[in-house]
């Protein structure tokens, strides 16, 4: 996520940071990633009570659990690494990959209590359960609830045709990867399922039916299925009957709102677990039944939560797999963009997000590289070293980057109208080649297409008070949130919370449950801002001329590169099939393949 901010905390002139002590955020934010907050005495006897709330959320390579006590402090956490997989040219996981890695988050976690609280601790029940994931995607079941094909997640990009009729019917830009694109991808291509879908959901949907028996979604994770009417917090009825009219053409059978999942907002009861779905995390017996949960999320609301950024005026920028920013607005956009989404806070209140398909794998894949280059040297680095080292390079690096060019495109970019991408380096003779402007290229390469979406943001009016970064990329501090400043032109702030702030917002908006359960307690940002987080944010850093000036010229010959994608994926597909290299000229018209490049990013003028 990426937006534009006025700072809380002004920052040093000379070195473009500024923090402030710890005693500026609340025990609950700062506790994020501290597992020392609470006592171990008392930690223990919450678990083994039942007062700890439970958070668990699917990211796109790591599934996390985390264990929070009554004052949000994690007492517990866990994990399990996941990769999705291309297959029949699909990106997805197996279903069975997500059963066996939750049960494996769930283990580690019981683990991490013993180690740290002893066996008696180990936990029987929780006050409240959360499960939140990537949002997006298609999850077709039939009546008996068999998937009836492998799950589409949010990376595919192959839903041009429905995403284009869908948006002229609804006035309203629906994303590639929206779940409604997807399903109505497979009604126009006639696919043989879709006579027999009973149910249409997400990958938190779908967790959390398997705990707990109800088809459900928070109305974040909804709103990434089907646009959403902020007066009713549920499916648009107007847009639903238009989208039901062009579904009637094709398949008469389908009815849209009979699939569709029923839409709750944050501190709704969505259920209880079931002893399946107790089974299904614990196998040993030990967990119990009837744990309530609060409505699925998508991994943007609890990075909503995680960074207290549910308010108007608020936003946020996640680093992972994908990158995208979150604005919450005052008033509605003027009219649709492409590169904007307009989703919902956990509580439904509307949102501009701008979401990009590549995020930090490319940065990731260099790290792996780097890491192997120091084993095979006879020097092992761990991974979190090999990060630090790396990204100390870019900060000493010239600020353009040192006419180093990079794509992180492992999918296609809507934003930047590439429809199949390809990750490139490319650079010119002259200039020095080295790590640090190469590191420097790829941290601008995953800021770049978020840029381009944030100028559509700045050029509607949008007004925002405070940003906040979070994502795992900003566990190593320093490169990631000075360039980051640089590519928005703005100050970004980091929590505590900052490196694993999905699972710890899934476990606050469990807790907040107990919260609002009589309908008389605080507004979610309400409780979030007295009660869960007291300060400002941690760490500020403001924009430094220099890298702005720096990440701009980048930026100028980033745009005019694009023509090389449809060049670098055609001969990419000549070298697996020995197709002739034709139809990718390399000229402005090549961008993006049949379809023109968006306004924001085809207007720059700029020449290779």
């Amino acid at each position: 996520m990426s937006p534009d901010a006025t700072p809380t905390t002004s920052a040093t002139a000379a070195s473009g940071t500024s923090a402030t002590d710890a005693s500026g955020t609340s025990a609950a934010a700062a506790s994020g990633t501290d597992v020392t907050a609470a006592s171990g005495a008392d930690a223990a006897t919450t678990i083994r009570e039942g007062r700890a709330t439970l958070g668990i959320e699917l990211g796109s390579t790591r599934i996390k659990a985390a264990l929070v006590d009554e004052r949000l402090a994690v007492v517990a956490s866990g994990s399990h690494e996941w990769e999705n997989e291309l297959v029949d040219g699909r990106w997805t996981y197996s279903l069975d990959a997500v059963e066996q890695g939750l049960r494996a988050a769930y283990a580690d976690l019981l683990a991490d209590v013993e180690r740290r609280h002893g066996s008696d601790a180990l936990p029987t029940s929780f006050r409240a359960l959360g499960v939140s994931a990537m949002m997006h995607g298609y999850l077709a079941f039939d009546e008996d609830g068999e998937l009836l094909v492998p799950f589409r997640t949010w990376r595919n990009t192959s839903t041009g045709p429905a995403s284009e009729q869908l948006g002229a019917a609804l006035d309203f830009a629906v994303p590639l990867r929206w779940s409604i694109a997807h399903l109505y991808q497979a009604v126009l291509d006639d696919e043989p399922h879709v006579s027999r879908i009973a149910a249409v959901t997400t990958l938190a949907g779908h967790v959390h039916r398997l705990l707990t028996g109800r088809h459900v979604l928070g109305v974040g994770d909804a709103s990434g299925m089907f646009p959403i009417d902020p007066a009713t917090r549920g499916y648009d009825a107007a847009r639903l009957d238009a989208a039901q009219a062009l579904v009637a053409e094709r398949a008469p059978g389908l009815v849209l709102v009979d699939l569709l999942p029923e839409v709750l907002v944050a501190g709704q009861e969505a259920g209880r677990l079931t002893a399946d779905g107790a089974a299904l995390l614990d196998p040993s017996g030990r967990l119990r039944e009837g744990v309530p949960l609060a409505p699925p999320e998508g991994d943007a609301g609890t990075g909503m939560v995680a960074t207290n950024a549910v308010a108007p005026r608020t936003g946020n920028v996640s680093v992972g797999t994908s990158i995208f920013s979150m604005v919450v607005l005052e008033e509605p956009l003027d009219r649709p963009h492409p590169e904007l989404d307009v989703v919902t806070t956990p509580v439904g209140d509307a949102v501009a997000m701008v979401h990009c398909n590549n995020g930090a794998s490319e940065i990731a894949s260099w790290a792996r590289v780097l890491g192997r280059f120091a084993e095979a040297s006879g020097h092992p680095l761990e991974p979190d070293e090999v990060y630090a080292a790396m990204l100390d390079e870019a900060l000493a690096a010239d600020a353009d980057a040192g006419g180093l060019l990079s794509y992180n495109f492992l999918s296609g970019e809507p934003v930047a109208g590439v429809d199949d991408g390809r990750p490139l380096l490319v650079r010119a003779p002259g200039r020095p080649f080295t790590l640090g402007g190469l590191v420097r290229s790829e941290l601008y390469a995953a800021f770049a297409t978020l840029s381009v979406g944030m100028e559509v943001l700045a050029a509607e009016g949008v007004a925002v008070d405070r940003i906040l970064a979070h994502g795992g990329l900003f566990r190593t501090p320093g490169a990631p949130q000075q360039l980051l400043a640089a590519a928005l032109d703005v100050p970004v702030s980091l929590e505590l919370t900052a490196g694993e702030g999905g699972a710890w917002g899934m476990a606050v908006l469990a807790a907040y449950l107990e919260v609002a359960a009589d309908g008389t307690g605080p507004a979610l940002a309400e409780w979030l801002d007295g009660s869960v987080f007291d300060g400002d944010a941690v760490h500020v850093v403001e924009p430094l001329p220099a890298d702005v000036d720096g990440f701009r010229t980048w930026l100028s010959r980033w745009r005019a590169g694009l023509a090389l994608q449809p060049v670098a994926a055609a001969v990419d597909a000549a070298g697996v099939d020995g197709a002739a290299v034709d139809g990718a000229a390399v000229d402005g018209s090549a961008v993006g393949g049949s379809d023109a490049a968006p306004e924001s990013v085809a207007g720059s003028g700029a020449s290779a």
